[in-house]
């Protein structure tokens, strides 16, 4: 749906609630959490201002605002959301996080209080559309690049690491891993995680949540879980050079560890590694895999034609932009022109030719990428030019996840 629909269906799953317009605390956030699920909602973004309280949903990565409420409700919101998540609602001066529990929400959903100048800012994580994707064939990767992790999955020892930005899907790709290696071992390879925070119940796994504040970090948890006896770890997110340093360690001790990393690519990943002080043999020593993803939206098959060549959708695109009458107007994308999301994923194996000795004389990202360029390795830039030549996705939706770097794709 687009933004007017998504406020006129939210209006009136409100308008039919027994208090109507004098609608409960509670029964707004009942309303809020059942139609974000309907929606395919990832995150819902309740703001104040300073003269009313905004809510903005993001689906398949685009924020919409849906509604406003008035400032004196936003208090209320916060508080009932605070509740049911097992925050404390006396403090509103510190940042916290919770999980709803499960007696009033049928999916997984995480809450975290932030607080601005106008009051706590919530943002509510929903797990609900990761439930049709929890194992690696329904990701929807390429045929190459689930082959290739499921190369990397019979491994005993050596790192996998699922890089890119925020939101475009890390967590849920690390997840499906675990799953696909419990599912392949039937639960005869030891699996735990450390994370912050835990994302998802993974049955079958060991799952741990970082405690700072008590001393329980990343690098810490890691080296005592290796008293364990763990045959993979799942490590929620390499954040500093103390967890990198233990994450290759326990590697090089006889386990596989799958971390997510916050890089723009493949070899950018590697040069971080790098410039955060990790030893090059012990990159070179441990690291199997790096892949770096993104999420686009997939264009809506029945508003552009397959036979639309990406001229006439990125016209399209634009006069939707400019307010002419929208692509799809009635079509069940709701007249956005997308359906869905694509991955594309590029990977990197540490074995490439070349790619040995220029980790050991700490290449820059420039060099490392014309050593995955030579060895035939497709990168993200040259995954986007093929699925914009298919038709898959828009030159619009490119530059929206790209941003300006995208005028380098053709």
């Amino acid at each position: 749906m687009n933004t007017r629909e998504l406020e006129k269906s939210f209006a009136a799953a409100l308008a039919g609630c027994a208090g109507g317009a004098e609608v409960s605390a509670s029964e707004l956030v009942a309303v809020i959490l059942r139609e974000a699920a309907l929606h395919r909602v990832s995150d819902v973004h309740l703001t104040p201002e300073e003269t009313f309280f905004r809510m903005q949903w993001r689906i398949d990565g685009v924020l919409h605002l849906v509604a406003g409420f008035a400032s004196e409700l936003g208090p209320r919101l916060v508080a009932r959301l605070k509740v049911i998540s097992g925050l404390l609602t006396y403090r509103t001066d510190l940042p916290q996080e919770g999980r709803v529990a499960s007696e009033f929400s049928a999916a997984e959903v995480r809450v975290s209080t932030f607080p601005t100048l106008f009051g706590e800012k919530v943002a509510i994580r929903l797990f609900g559309e990761n439930s049709e994707r929890q194992l690696l064939s329904q990701l929807g990767l390429s045929e190459a690049a689930e082959q290739s992790l499921r190369q990397q999955l019979q491994s005993t020892s050596g790192v996998l690491l699922v890089t890119g930005p925020s939101s475009s899907g890390k967590t849920t790709t690390a997840y499906a891993l675990v799953r696909e290696i419990l599912r392949q071992s039937g639960g005869a390879r030891c699996v735990m995680t450390i994370e912050d925070p835990v994302e998802s119940a993974i049955p079958g796994a060991a799952q741990s949540q970082v405690r700072p504040a008590a001393g329980f970090d990343l690098a810490t948890g890691l080296k005592s879980m290796m008293r364990q006896d763990p045959d993979v770890i799942l490590v929620g997110e390499i954040r500093d050079p103390a967890t990198a340093e233990a994450t290759f360690q326990a590697a090089l001790t006889g386990h596989l560890v799958i971390a997510t990393f916050h890089a723009g690519s493949a070899v950018e990943a590697l040069a971080r590694l790098l410039e955060m002080g990790l030893e090059p043999f012990l990159i070179c020593s441990a690291l199997q895999m790096v892949t770096s993803q993104r999420l686009l939206r997939r264009r809506c098959g029945a508003c552009w034609p397959a036979s639309t060549n990406s001229a006439e959708i990125t016209s399209s695109s634009d006069k939707r932009s400019n307010g002419s009458t929208p692509v799809g107007q009635g079509c069940t994308c709701g007249g956005t022109g997308y359906a869905g999301r694509i991955v594309l994923c590029e990977s990197l194996a540490a074995s490439l030719p070349g790619m040995t000795e220029a980790i050991l004389r700490r290449a820059d990202v420039r060099a490392l990428a014309e050593v995955a360029s030579a060895s035939g390795a497709l990168g993200l830039h040259e995954l986007a030019r093929l699925a914009l030549r298919d038709g898959v996705t828009s030159r619009e939706e490119l530059l929206r996840v790209f941003g300006g770097l995208s005028a380098d794709i053709p």
